[in-house]
């Protein structure tokens, strides 16, 4: 715990270190912010953004296609003038992605009332582009605006995350790009394996599961992925078929708000609320022991071996889970590839509150390695034979 505490106090001071440099530089230059401090600097105003809920608007001006033109940088540093000359000096300017797309962050909106000053934007921007720039350079430039949190922009739950808006993100995957292919061969070496050594504990769970209660074998639900991205999740049917979700729909968005059951002894200050309901009427008693064990979850080395899941990562949330989530909570999905095991299996797994479980996650996403998947996927099985905070 002490060793991520360090870290994250770290990296967070040698972050705004590099961020008031940047400033420093811009202003005494009078330039745009290089890619590298514009794209930190739009991080930055993402984690703001969640806490203090304010909007911001990400404005991108694509500039690619000027790339055959002979006076390109001299067109360049008209659009730049007009950027200077149509916003405002505290809005933050710079190169999105370098040579190619230019970006401005618009913070410090006013009050908004659920409409974002779009228009206004556009226009002012337009105009100062037209004053500079003749009819045929401007058909060569296309301009995008995109806001956060996304519920401001009305983003629907099937593409939840605008990818536009985290280019740390995916620069942060591109640079990790060996790593995350070990990370790929593991998965799929470990689930190839998984699925053949246990191959007959899977027979017997499905007769059992047959011979006990009527329904089929596996359960199948939809659930969300990395940036929203939807699939089928699998496990082994542990309920009575036909069965009421609004029991646990109502149960989560309890739980999320804060006002989820507890458990444990003591006060209800002092005890967990924990995330799965205890006492499910919709379980059977089969479906009690695989759940309490874990071996419901064995089917979704499928899910792995398909590239949905990965072995070690987050817990996919189901669609309605996802519209309680608070703008922070999402962070959870974004990062890494939802995984069977994680920090929060092994550490806390039900004992704990919603908001730690996703800080566990998050946690998990900033600090990841291939030893410490390591070390999740030898800890698990411990974890799931003692069965704490199981139900």
């Amino acid at each position: 715990m002490s060793f991520f505490i360090s870290s994250m106090k770290t990296s967070s001071a040698n972050q705004q270190n590099v961020l008031d440099d940047a400033h420093k530089t811009a202003h005494r230059d009078g330039c745009i912010f290089e890619e590298t401090w514009f794209n930190q600097l739009l991080s930055l105003e993402r984690k703001r953004a969640e806490r203090s809920k304010r909007p911001f608007i990400l404005m991108l001006v694509d500039i690619s296609l000027l790339c055959r033109e002979s006076n390109r940088p001299r067109h360049i540093q008209n659009i730049v003038s007009a950027l200077i000359s149509g916003t405002r000096e505290t809005d933050l300017k710079g190169w999105y992605k370098h040579k190619d797309i230019i970006g401005v962050i618009f913070t410090e909106l006013g009050e908004t009332n659920g409409v974002l000053p779009i228009n206004p934007i556009f226009e002012r921007f337009h105009n100062s582009l037209c004053d500079k720039l003749d009819s045929r350079i401007l058909t060569l430039i296309h301009i995008s605006f995109h806001a956060f949190p996304e519920e401001f922009d009305k983003v629907k739950l099937d593409s939840c995350s605008d990818l536009k808006l985290y280019p740390d993100i995916i620069l942060d995957h591109s640079s990790k790009k060996i790593e995350l292919s070990l990370k790929r061969i593991i998965d799929v070496v470990g689930s190839l394996m998984g699925l053949i050594v246990l191959s007959p504990l899977f027979l017997v769970i499905a007769l059992l599961i047959k011979l006990t209660s009527t329904g089929p074998v596996f359960f199948r639900q939809e659930r969300v992925g990395q940036f929203g991205k939807r699939f089928t999740f699998l496990k082994f049917r542990s309920m009575t078929v036909n069965n009421n979700p609004r029991i646990h729909k109502e149960y989560v968005i309890n739980l999320i708000s804060g006002n989820g059951t507890h458990c444990g002894e003591g006060t209800k200050k002092e005890q967990k609320a924990v995330y799965k309901i205890e006492n499910d009427p919709r379980v059977t008693p089969l479906g009690r022991f695989i759940r309490r064990t874990s071996l419901d979850e064995l089917p979704q080395f499928f899910n792995v071996l398909k590239g949905d899941m990965s072995l070690v990562g987050p817990r996919p949330p189901i669609p309605y889970e996802l519209e309680c989530y608070k703008v922070w909570h999402r962070r959870r999905i974004l990062e890494m590839r939802p995984g069977i095991t994680g920090l929060w299996q092994v550490k806390g797994r039900s004992s704990t509150t919603f908001d730690e479980m996703v800080r566990l996650d998050i946690r998990y996403s900033k600090h990841w390695s291939l030893w410490l998947d390591i070390m999740l996927l030898f800890q698990t099985p411990w974890a799931a034979l003692r069965g704490k905070g199981a139900y």
